[in-house]
């Protein structure tokens, strides 16, 4: 699993053989969240946190809203 950013903290990683719909897993000590992409006119959402407060878990759908369309074309490059 590569990690595909890194910023405040936060690995943000994709699997290569994951399933619909696009998302990404974000990681931060030991806690985990992972949030959909969305699309081009749908914002990303998280999906579900493990072991991480609400907090880091908007810090990282912030970080993943603002790094959106480079996420979406390494899913695609990744996935097909």
């Amino acid at each position: 699993m590569p990690t595909v950013l890194r910023k405040d903290g936060f690995d943000f990683r994709m699997y290569f053989d994951d399933h619909i719909p696009a998302h990404v897993h974000a990681f931060k000590g030991d806690g985990e969240v992972k949030i959909s992409l969305g699309d081009p006119l749908t914002q990303p959402i998280v999906i579900v946190a493990y072991n991480m407060s609400s907090k880091e878990a908007k810090q990282a759908l912030a970080i993943v809203l603002e790094h959106q369309t480079e996420l979406l074309k390494r899913w695609v490059e990744m996935h097909g």
